[in-house]
């Protein structure tokens, strides 16, 4: 399945007491709704001026009535060298909600990305010019603003924490440029990680269908409050199989207030690097579930040096339980920075709390590229795990990884170097059969070192 934005949304419920959804016994029927929330969905349409296409190497001059004329015309060549793009801006359409009477509203950031235009147009087909106030990529949050002189419909928030799986909602929004489209459908999941903008999402699934245009438009539940933003679908033809994604309300109504207050996000930050906890890390360190998060890696200058240790487990941060290791990001990322916190943890199988200064998020340095060296080394073979070895200079270094082993079940790659086997630190291959016959266990934590960072694996024996 392909990942597609979902381009175009939804609006939100508006809020003004004359406009106030009707109810019966069975609460909002859905013309009752899509009748309110509709005038406070708008139509997003941009413009992006394109750098004039390359021609070199091969577009040839056809002549003037050439059918393939029209193929360079269309996907960005021109004939005879000439760059076409230049002329025909780069086009997209999205949607989005009013949220706030004077003009504020709430659309995706792959809507607005890069655009030298934004228009927004309301139901009644009036059109207004939007600045951006603020974007947030790692959420695909974006807030804009139009300037109409008078009192714009608008909606208001629900809580997307509170939706149940199987409950009926609604999306609103621009689907394929054809205007306000309403479809219905039901919460089919909650959590989702779809590896989409980072760590700090856990989206909404919906049968509803969303299609290219829905991008930044409503998910209504069926009291008429906005609970979700129509994001992306997962689809193998670019429309809709009943699996789309929505942002939560209460993620979105978070990083608005930040962008409306100085048109950027402040998040928190810990400075560690992290990595699930497996069911044989649960069973080394003696852990009743596979639950919390194992540090692998603690940054010089951020804010948990001498407060966290590489191998420590975090189970709960700031009172919330980390059910996956994905939680702890989400937690730290809505922590007032400068806040101190109590973080539970696993450290040398002894649970413990201590409190830990938030520090702010700050942009990370990319991964230099991983090496693998070239096997130079007499080889020390240990069939249990079905490793072969070589020392190094911090450690033992893999040079082999039997298929079917449980070194390759772990995760471990040739290159790795093993720097620690349950609480022996390791400087030969020797070593690692030393520590495996102390451990005495089913299961033994490994450290090891990848591409010059620190993890952990699991190793079943």
């Amino acid at each position: 399945m392909k990942l597609v934005p979902a381009i175009l949304a939804a609006a939100m419920l508006v809020a003004a007491p004359a406009m106030a959804p009707r109810a019966d016994a069975h609460g909002l029927v859905y013309a009752d709704l899509a009748e309110r929330v509709s005038p406070a969905v708008v139509n997003i349409f941009t413009t992006q001026a394109a750098p004039e296409a390359s021609v070199a190497g091969g577009v040839p001059d056809l002549p003037e009535g050439h059918p393939l004329n029209e193929f360079f015309k269309r996907f960005g060549g021109a004939p005879g060298g000439r760059g076409y793009r230049d002329a025909e801006p780069q086009r997209s359409l999205g949607s989005g909600f009013i949220f706030d009477p004077s003009g504020y509203v709430i659309t995706n950031h792959h809507v607005i990305e890069n655009a030298d235009t934004i228009k927004v147009a309301l139901s009644d087909e009036r059109e207004f010019d939007a600045t951006v106030i603020g974007s947030d990529k790692a959420t695909d949050v974006a807030l804009i603003k139009i300037e109409s002189g008078f009192a714009l419909p608008f909606v208001t928030f629900g809580d997307s924490a509170a939706l149940r799986v199987g409950e009926e909602v609604v999306a609103v929004g621009n689907a394929f440029g054809l205007g306000g489209t309403v479809t219905r459908g039901i919460v089919s999941a909650k959590g989702r990680d779809i590896r989409v903008g980072g760590p700090y999402v856990d989206y909404i699934q919906t049968d509803a269908s969303i299609n290219r245009g829905n991008s930044g438009g409503p998910l209504f539940n069926m009291r008429g409050e906005v609970v979700g933003m129509n994001t992306a679908i997962f689809s193998p033809s670019g429309g809709s199989v009943g699996i789309g994604f929505a942002v939560p309300s209460a993620i979105v109504s978070r990083i608005i207030d930040d962008l409306r207050d100085d048109g950027s996000v402040s998040r928190g930050w810990i400075g560690v690097g992290i990595q699930p906890v497996t069911d044989a890390i649960a069973s080394a360190l003696d852990l009743p579930e596979t639950k919390g998060t194992i540090i692998s890696s603690v940054s010089n200058a951020g804010p948990s040096v001498g407060v966290l240790r590489e191998g420590d487990v975090i189970l709960s941060f700031n009172g919330q339980s980390l059910e996956k290791s994905r939680d702890l990001p989400r937690f730290v990322a809505r922590t007032e920075p400068g806040s101190s916190v109590p973080v539970e943890i696993l450290r040398d199988r002894v649970r413990q709390t201590i409190y830990l200064t938030v520090g702010t998020r700050e942009r990370q340095a990319t991964q230099a590229p991983r090496s693998t060296p070239a096997p130079t080394y007499a080889a020390a073979v240990m069939p249990e795990l079905g490793l072969q070895l070589a020392p190094a200079e911090n450690g033992a270094r893999v040079l082999s990884v039997e298929p079917r082993s449980a070194a390759r079940d772990a995760g471990i790659e040739r290159g790795d170097v093993i720097t620690q086997v349950a609480d022996r630190a390791i400087a030969t291959p020797e070593d690692v059969r030393i520590a495996l016959a102390e451990a005495g266990k089913d299961a033994v934590l490994m450290r090891i070192e990848r591409g010059g960072n620190s993890l952990y694996v699991g190793v079943s024996l």
